[in-house]
Order: C-alpha cells, then structure tokens, then sequence
C-alpha cells in the first residue's frame, strides 16, 4: 500500500510540475528550406541547429537567430539518418547512402567519411551516441552494430540476425538528448524549438 500511495505521491508532483511547465512554454516553428526533408535535429554548441535532411542527401544548419538554414553536401548518394554533435564539437551523420560515419566540421564544413567494410554493405545505417571515453557507437536497421574510435580511426561492426537493433546504446552511453534550454523538434518543413520555463 506504501508503495501504491508513493507511486501516487509521484504521480501527483509529476502532473503538478508538467501543468506549470506546459502554462509557461512557447513554440516558435523555423521553415527549413523546400525539398530537403529534414528528419533528425541536434542543437549546436554555438546556437545552431544540425538537421540531416534525407531528400536532398545533405546535412541542414539551422540558425535560430537569424531563421536561416543552409544545406551541406555529403558526397554522391549521401542519404543521412541521424546526427549529433559529438565532444570535438563537430557534427557527426550516419550516412546509410555512402554507408559511411561522416563528420562534418563546425567551421569548416568539410567532410570526412569513415567507411563501414566492404561486408556491412547493407547495414542501413540509423543511430549514433558517444559513450563517456569520445567513443562513436552506432546501429543500422539491418541488425547492424559497431563502434568507431574518432582518434584512431578504428571501426568494428558486428551483426545481430535475430533481432535489428533500433537505437545506439553502448554501455556507458550518454543520452541522445536535446538542449535542456531549447529542445528541438521535426514536423513536416519546418523545426519547432519548444522554450521551456528556467528552473
């Protein structure tokens, strides 16, 4: 009965927190540009927004500030899953058309693939986290999943048949999260940052 009266108790505090919260939040929508199908989001250190924008092959940046988005290439055949931004600050993609990591650099833009081997060409790559030592871990759709050591260089993948893994979650995996100050969220166009009250 404690227990039934503490997960209320909870319960309680939860919704009372969540009723302040949804009274004080705002949703501003930024249209990104036609065409690109913006699907993953990942803010910036430096304010902006990364997007992979899956119909034209190419990464989004998104600067909230001034509402404009810019589009960057990839290679031939680039069809960008997920990003994030990794601990050296640049953006890294899983890159299923080149079946490749790629990182994109803050300044610069630039591009760097790290190729997945010549047997994990069906890997259909989807999710990437860094877990607490700078290591890159991620999944593809197929069962696909492996590691990729940014300093070295060092890739290992590995295969998972009986059930394809859907997330990215290494052992001592930090949380795909979103700007605890301004989350990030996808609809169809356009990003919509949702402001939530400072605490």
């Amino acid at each position: 009965m404690a227990r039934l009266g503490t997960m209320l108790s909870v319960a309680m505090l939860v919704s009372a927190v969540s009723g302040t919260a949804h009274a004080k939040m705002a949703i501003q929508t930024f249209p990104v540009l036609a065409g690109s199908g913006a699907h993953d989001v990942y803010p910036a250190p430096d304010g902006a927004v990364w997007f992979t924008a899956q119909s034209a092959g190419k990464l989004g940046r998104l600067d909230p500030r001034t509402g404009k988005s810019d589009l960057i290439a990839l290679g031939p055949g680039a069809a960008p899953h997920g990003v994030i931004v990794g601990p050296d600050g640049a953006a890294w993609v899983t890159e299923g058309g080149q079946n490749a990591i790629a990182r994109v650099d803050p300044a610069t833009h630039a591009v760097k693939l790290f190729s997945l081997p010549k047997d994990r060409r069906d890997a259909n790559l989807n999710t990437e986290s860094f877990d607490l030592q700078g290591v890159l871990w991620f999944t593809g759709q197929n069962g696909v999943y492996g590691r990729l050591d940014p300093k070295s260089g060092t890739m290992r993948c590995s295969t998972r048949r009986a059930a394809p893994a859907r997330t990215a979650s290494p052992r001592h995996r930090t949380a795909k999260c979103f700007s605890p100050r301004l989350p990030e969220t996808i609809s169809v166009g356009s990003i919509r940052r949702l402001a939530l009250p400072q605490s």
